[in-house]
């Protein structure tokens, strides 16, 4: 067994490597950028070196500086992660011809299958079904428009190289094969170093299931079943689960055989992923193979018990695989969701910034629901424009679907995030959709089911009560301890007391008004409401309980016999709470309190919309018009990128550009002016 192992990574698949690797007694070494040079992966790893600038090109994506630091270190191994140079065979031969061992698959595996046009084609030649397409590389828009016609609107542009939903756009005619083969080229020489595109077909309304498969260096090869990924925006995952809701065991089988026969005839020998694109009949063709480790690779280690890490070390070492494919059991159900820094209400747009507050839920496993929780960042860390958005991996586990998706809605609502904008709201609200109960899924969903975009959900009436309900216990708190502070409400008319008598408050959420009674119980605090949601039940109030004090950003308690969990930011003269997708600013006020706030004027904010803002932190990569121009709307302006993706901001309206503000090059921030318009 290895010594010491260098990962050239960051972030939390890097602190994902560093604890396997401490459990098995290895010690780790850590790369870094300029801008990670505070990272969470740093401090956890036993030695860390220095290896470039911020931008990935001059650190994370340099062969030569990260063998660099493997000759200083002296390590026995190299783990690349996913991303950046995990699959490119270049770097493996190069690690290899260093002296050192490359934690993954050889460089011919990865040669043959991690090169996407590659990959098809030996699908091809194995007789494996595969997605009709052009598998040879596209040198230009005209030929990719040519082709496009040839397949048949929609297509799919693709980066030969890399992953993660970068270098992939749709096009639907031929307008938009021009801009996605530009945009996608951009993106897969930025993110990956090669620029190569192909198309392909792309199948309406698929899934997307993908088989993991394990192999060693003695020809053994098995699979660790499948992952339903079809939850995805801009061809990026956002929830993935295993096992998929749609396959039964007969098809798992099927393709389980096809991806495992898929190895074994390039010779894999690490872990590594078949994926396929399925059709809701469970027809199913072969899309790539990613040789590496997959983001989402936590859900089959919950619901198989296997470590893939461990195993890929192991391999790597030269053991052979302890595991046959019948000692595979897929055991209950995992859920996993990628919390992105980005803002959800501004069509997901990246946000950056620093965490003022990172709280997560606890991990560990309770009352037989395991909650897990991969992380690279703390509190006080920064999300950087440099480098993916993702701040976490959040995955629980249940013996059931229904119940790994009731503890996910219930970690969601209890992770904390404060500092930059993010996705929670955005996956708390999912949880509860009904389409994504029944696993009724598709690739498209997020588009379908959210076309205008993501806004908070408005309660329903029983969530309005139970909301108000916890506001007016917060309150509760509140008021009990103004009135312990020294002084404050002494005299038979202090204020403090007579607030303490009125029992009435009226609990203001958003634009409704919730009248309620509010008092001590035996086990708790009794909340009644004027006009209750059930006929009868007006003497019948709401028992609330919770340890929640003052300055805790999770309320937990139980409301009307109900574990409830909310979070609670303060703002002036109330908070905000967020639950299940609700995100709403709650106010407690007396009967006379609340007939005064009616008669305070509402301050608007008026925009004359003559101005582009930057949407997000980010870099300004091209200007497409000049001052003076006529634009009409949805005409391109300019293309700013965040996080190795690429924004085309468009005009909202016909007008006349008067001034531009901004050059490529220049680094924005949120809200900067771009340019005006006449």
């Amino acid at each position: 067994m290895f010594k010491r192992i260098l990962i050239a990574n960051r972030g939390e698949i890097a602190c994902r490597i560093i604890k396997t690797a401490r459990r098995l007694g290895i010690a780790t070494v850590a790369v870094y950028s300029e801008a990670d040079r505070d990272a969470l992966h740093v401090a956890m790893a036993d030695e860390a070196v220095a290896i470039g600038a911020a931008p990935a090109a001059e650190s994370y994506l340099s062969i030569e500086k990260v063998v660099a630091a493997c000759r200083r270190t002296g390590v026995d191994a190299v783990h690349p992660g996913y991303g950046f140079l995990s699959e490119r065979a270049a770097f493996a031969q190069a690690v290899i011809e260093a002296g050192v061992v490359f934690i993954g698959p050889n460089p011919k595996a990865i040669a043959a299958m991690g090169d996407k046009i590659a990959a098809k084609q030996a699908a091809a030649r194995a007789r494996v079904s595969t997605v009709p397409g052009h598998l040879d590389v596209i040198t230009d828009e005209a030929q990719a428009q040519r082709i496009a016609a040839e397949i048949g609107y929609p297509v799919m542009i693709k980066a030969s190289a890399g992953g993660g939903g970068k270098g992939m756009r749709i096009a639907h005619d031929p307008a938009e094969v021009v801009e996605g083969f530009t945009r996608a080229r951009s993106e897969a020489k930025s993110s990956f170093g090669d620029e190569r595109l192909f198309i392909e077909k792309f199948i309406e309304n698929p899934r997307h299931i993908e088989i993991q498969v394990l192999g060693d260096r003695h020809g053994n090869v098995i699979h660790l079943g499948e992952r339903e990924c079809s939850i995805q925006r801009r061809n990026q995952k956002v929830v993935e689960e295993s096992p998929s809701p749609l396959l039964d065991a007969g098809t798992r089988e099927r393709m389980g055989a096809q991806a495992v026969a898929l190895a074994k005839a390039v010779g894999y020998d690490s872990a590594g992923t078949v994926e396929f694109v399925a059709g809701q009949d469970k027809s199913f063709y072969f899309l790539e193979m990613n040789t590496r480790l997959q983001v989402e690779h936590p859900v089959t280690e919950l619901v198989t018990g296997i470590d893939i890490v461990e195993q890929m070390i192991r391999v790597a070492a030269g053991e052979p695989l302890a595991l046959r494919q019948a000692d595979v059991r897929l055991d209950g159900w995992a859920i996993e969701s990628r919390i992105y820094a980005e803002d959800p209400t501004r069509n997901f747009l990246p946000s950056a910034g620093r965490l003022t507050r990172y709280r997560p839920p606890l991990e560990g496993t309770h009352h037989g629901v395991t909650l897990r929780n991969d992380t690279g960042v703390g509190e006080g860390g920064e999300i950087s424009v440099f480098y993916d958005p993702m701040i976490a991996k959040l995955v629980t586990h249940s013996p059931t679907r229904a119940l790994a998706i009731a503890a996910q809605a219930d970690a969601l609502d209890a992770f904390v995030i404060d500092g930059i904008r993010h996705n929670i709201p955005f996956l708390a609200a999912l949880m509860q959709h009904e389409r994504w109960w029944a696993g009724n899924l598709s690739t498209g969903f997020i588009a379908e089911e959210f076309p205008g975009g993501f806004e908070p959900l408005v309660p329903d009436d029983d969530q309005a009560q139970t909301l108000a309900a916890v506001a007016a216990a917060i309150d509760h708190v509140l008021g009990e301890r103004k009135r312990q502070i020294s002084g404050e409400g002494r005299g038979k008319m202090g204020r403090a007391r007579m607030v303490a008598r009125e029992r009435t408050r009226v609990v203001r959420l958003g634009d409704r008004e919730i009248v309620l009674a509010i008092e001590r119980g035996p086990d708790g605090l009794a909340v009644s409401f004027a006009h209750a949601r059930l006929e009868g039940d007006n003497d019948k109030p709401r028992a609330v309980s919770s340890a929640w004090k003052p300055g805790d950003p999770v309320w937990s308690g139980v409301c009307d016999g109900a574990a409830i969990t909310v979070q609670v930011r303060p703002v002036l003269n109330g908070f905000t709470l967020s639950h299940r997708g609700v995100e709403i600013h709650a106010f407690v006020n007396t009967a006379l309190e609340a007939a005064a706030a009616h008669l305070m004027p509402a301050k608007s904010v008026s925009d004359n919309g003559k101005s582009v803002r930057c949407p997000m932190p980010g870099l300004v990569v091209s200007i497409a018009v000049t001052a003076g121009q006529d634009v009409k709307i949805g005409e391109a302006l300019a293309v700013v990128e965040a996080m190795k993706m690429e924004n085309v901001l468009r005009a909202e309206r016909d007008g006349v550009v008067k001034t531009i503000k901004a050059k490529p090059g220049d680094s924005l921030a949120v809200d900067d002016v771009i340019m005006l318009f006449a």
